[in-house]
């Protein structure tokens, strides 16, 4: 994935999308699922340090997407208030919902680990179609999400409005295998960052032309690498 702030000046003439995954909780460290936990005030620090990009970079939203759990909400309303875009409509979905853990939901992901071993969990989290007891598959949420997004987001995008979604880690890894056109196999090694600001664009044709985060590589990777370090945390 492109990962390198870019300023336009042309924005104005794109269609775009503007991705962001929900700030941290209180819960970063256990299976959250649809359990609806709030986020953090670190969490809405960081949502707050990454929107400011969004303005320094000339965007301007429509329309903004989110799922109708509390921290997609706030997440979206934190970013839009600090850019001064508070007053655009907000449309909250549950297609948008993270995927459902099932019997996980509320567990430490570290005592998870101990209790079903490494690769159990590792298969839980991160397989396309491998649900945990009860639960959704990330191809599961696939066929939730994406048709949702089709439907709704890409054909807001389509009909002009620049649009900014906030979701969570499953159901944008979701979007993201389908605009990317990603592998099952491959999709096992995606991991979406809080907070940072993915942007596509796309031509007239609504074919996705280049992705990029608001964020250097470095910047990006330790995001990356304190969510995959959530496993060795009680």
């Amino acid at each position: 994935m492109i990962c390198s702030i870019y300023r336009f000046e042309y924005l104005f003439i794109m269609n775009y999308l503007v991705i962001i995954r929900h700030g941290l909780t209180e819960w970063s460290n256990r299976f959250t699922g649809w359990t609806d936990i709030d986020i953090t005030p670190e969490g809405a620090e960081m949502t707050k340090k990454y929107a400011v990009r969004l303005k320094e970079n000339g965007f301007k939203f429509d329309i903004g997407y989110t799922s109708v759990l509390k921290r997609g909400i706030r997440t979206l309303e934190i970013a839009l208030k600090t850019i001064g875009q508070e007053y655009i409509p907000i449309v909250k979905d549950w297609h948008l919902n993270e995927r459902n853990y099932g019997d996980l939901q509320g567990q430490n992901k570290a005592e998870a680990v101990k209790k079903y071993g490494e690769e159990q969990v590792k298969l839980w989290r991160r397989s396309y179609d491998i649900a945990p007891p009860n639960g959704e598959s990330l191809k599961d949420t696939y066929n939730r999400s994406v048709p949702y997004f089709q439907n709704t987001v890409l054909a807001a995008i389509k009909n002009g409005k620049q649009v900014i979604l906030s979701g969570h880690h499953n159901s944008l890894r979701a979007i993201i295998k389908f605009l990317d056109n990603i592998s099952d196999q491959d999709i096992v090694n995606l991991t979406v960052p809080y907070c940072i600001p993915l942007v596509y664009e796309f031509s007239q044709t609504m074919q996705p032309l280049k992705h990029y985060y608001l964020a250097g590589d470095e910047e990006v990777t330790q995001v990356i690498e304190s969510i995959k370090n959530q496993t060795k945390r009680v």
